[in-house]
């Protein structure tokens, strides 16, 4: 494909809207195939290779097959959308390879919808009208038709705001043509041919765009700092490097819209006058670095980035480099190090990197979403942008919504939206039936947020209040089955390995406060180790060198916040209220409930339940390695 000019871009969106428009008189049908990580682990490549197998069979005609990446919906992947000219779309839901030649057979090739199988009916972005009118079909009628219900009608589609996302579900990531045609690189465009350096950060800046990764800081402002540093070699970097625990808003953008991250890159490039930049993105996500690394081939190919961008003069271009899955190199400094080729450990600020980073040149880093942002701001302007969210937080916010929720997904948000809306509304509640308990913000990193809080507003200011912090956007919804403790302590596990070692309070402090938990949790616990925890985090949040270790003692500091009960029973009683440590577990039988079948006995994997015929089970003690086998086995819950 030879380099593309400007006037070839409305030339390409034009015919990508022409071959995909559905006629009576050609295609009729367009089968869509959404394949992230998500739907991929669950099987979307069999029932790809079902649908191929189907129409090759049937020697249907009229049937266009698409790929998409991630829909959001992860809980009900794999997902496929059937598409037919002058009808509503179907959104099919846990998709195997028979069903996907059961709903070929009934409603590709046939006139009948699967209602079994069905999830909604429409496509989610025609709650927002971002469609051209030829594009898809029908808009569908809200309410409930055939047994399925409307777009509208799905609270998880319905209380977003697509606006990063908008693009989700709808292009195939490896073609650029679709991301043109859904208005990519116009926002690049104007910023080369329109805008000036100032002008482009002053757009930024009016936005209120503040930093996604977990910082916040303004986006603009660091523009700014970097534009007015002293050198010719300046470099953009994208922190792709995602690293916490249920986290992967990055891994979904780059895999389904790498082209956003891409054109991102290229304005901010602009802005402080780089000429180089890299994508540092973790090996454990291939299907990411596949995509963007053909995402990068393309833009070459069209001519966006590399040498004389658009015939402006400007020049540009970016590499991917793969991290090896160290949690600190998500630590802008470490990072830095990382791509050279050193140690990934962070370095005392300042120089700060918009004035010494990469190489000791000007740099600027932002993460995949506020990246992914700026075409949108620069195309649509900074009031766009900031008529949704708060005051100080402005714009839409990506969690990753994971942990003790129904439906498990990659969500989309007003910033200030209630924390009870994300659970309840899109989150669908509580899975199997349980309370609430807490919801863990800002991964390893951030904080608990108790169910007294639930209707919290999750904007960075307000989160920062309660103890948590905004993060890079995961969000792990846990039940009144956890432990306050245990969560303290499994985070605090992750960032004591993943510290990289070189300040004496992150190596040693997080060590010892391990320990600490450790024996909270086995019935070691003494008093005064909750007071000790609490001293020893402060002490470590106001010496460690990087943001790891300033905020690795967030979780515990939560939780004593806000479960100091659950510790002292720890402490003091030697009693797990949640009943998960099970070194503090005793286990009886009721006599009344016990059905003197054996079950338990038999389970036992150590023999420590004694047990003769007709008679009530008896639990040893001395024996009983707590795996809680015979609560499993009993038919009727008489051990507890």
């Amino acid at each position: 494909m030879p380099r593309v000019t400007i006037d070839d871009l409305k030339k390409i969106k034009d015919r990508v809207i022409a071959d995909n428009s559905m006629t009576p008189d050609d295609r009729q049908v367009r089968v869509t195939v959404h394949m992230g990580t998500c739907g991929i682990a669950c099987g979307a490549e069999k029932v790809h290779s079902r649908l191929m197998e189907e129409i090759k069979s049937a020697d249907a005609k009229g049937i266009m097959v698409a790929k998409s990446g991630c829909m959001g919906l992860c809980v009900a992947e794999p997902l496929i959308t059937v598409e037919k000219y002058g009808e509503e779309a179907v959104i099919y839901k846990t998709v195997n390879a028979d069903k996907m030649s059961e709903i070929f057979k009934s409603h590709v090739i046939g006139s009948s919808v699967l209602p079994k199988y069905a999830l909604a009916r429409g496509r989610e972005q025609q709650l927002k009208e971002e469609f051209p009118p030829n594009y898809i079909g029908k808009v569908p009628e809200k309410g409930e038709k055939d047994g399925i219900p409307s777009i509208f009608d799905i609270p998880f589609f319905a209380n977003q705001e697509l606006r990063i996302l908008k693009n989700r579900g709808i292009i195939n990531p490896e073609s650029i043509d679709e991301y043109i045609a859904r208005d990519g690189y116009v926002a690049l465009v104007k910023a080369l041919t329109k805008m000036t350096q100032e002008q482009i950060i002053a757009e930024v800046l009016n936005s209120g765009l503040r930093g996604r990764g977990g910082a916040g800081f303004p986006t603009g402002l660091k523009w700014k700092f970097a534009a007015d540093s002293k050198g010719d070699t300046k470099y953009v970097l994208c922190n792709a490097d995602e690293g916490d625990p249920g986290a992967y808003m990055d891994r979904s953008l780059l895999e389904g819209d790498p082209h956003a991250v891409i054109e991102g890159m290229a304005i901010a490039a602009k802005a402080i006058g780089a000429n180089k930049g890299y994508v540092y993105c973790r090996a454990e996500y291939p299907v990411a670095i596949k995509t963007l690394g053909l995402a990068l081939q393309k833009a070459r190919e069209y001519g966006l980035l590399g040498e004389n961008i658009l015939g402006t003069g400007f020049n540009f271009d970016l590499e991917i480099y793969q991290g090896a899955g160290a949690f600190v190199c998500g630590e802008e400094t470490a990072l830095m190090k990382s791509i050279e080729g050193r140690r990934g450990e962070p370095r005392p600020r300042p120089p700060f990197p918009a004035a010494s980073g990469l190489w000791q040149k000007p740099t600027i880093l932002n993460n995949v979403e506020t990246l992914a942002s700026i075409a949108q701001i620069i195309y649509k302007g900074a009031d766009w942008f900031s008529n949704v969210g708060t005051e100080k937080s402005k714009g839409t916010k990506i969690f990753a919504l994971t942990g003790d929720v129904l439906n498990i997904g990659l969500v989309e948000v007003p910033m200030g939206i209630p924390l009870s809306k994300i659970i309840y509304d899109i989150g669908g509640g509580i899975s199997k039936k349980k309370k609430f308990k807490a919801a863990q913000l800002g991964g390893p990193s951030g904080g608990c947020i108790p169910a007294k809080h639930i209707d919290a507003a999750v904007d960075f200011e307000t989160l920062a209040q309660l103890g948590a912090i905004m993060g890079s956007g995961g969000l792990i919804v846990m039940n009144e089955n956890n432990c306050a403790v245990d969560i303290a302590r499994f985070f605090m596990d992750f960032c004591q390995e993943e510290s990289c070692g070189k300040c004496t309070p992150c190596r040693e402090g997080t060590k010892r406060m391990l320990e600490i938990l450790n024996n909270i949790c086995t019935k070691k616990g003494k008093p005064g180790d909750v007071e000790f925890l609490e001293e020893m985090s402060y002490n470590i949040k106001y010496s460690a060198l990087c943001g790891l270790g300033q905020t690795a003692p967030n979780p515990v500091l939560s939780t004593i916040r806000y479960f100091k009960d659950e510790y002292d029973a720890h402490v003091n009683e030697f009693v797990c209220p949640a009943k998960i440590c099970k070194d503090l577990m005793q286990f009886e039988v009721d006599e009344v409930k016990c059905i003197k079948c054996g079950r338990c006995a038999k389970a036992c994997p150590v023999d420590a339940v004694e047990w003769q015929k007709k008679e009530v089970a008896k639990i040893v003690k001395g024996k009983c390695i707590r795996c809680m086998t015979c609560i499993s086995s009993c038919p009727s819950d008489a051990i507890f």
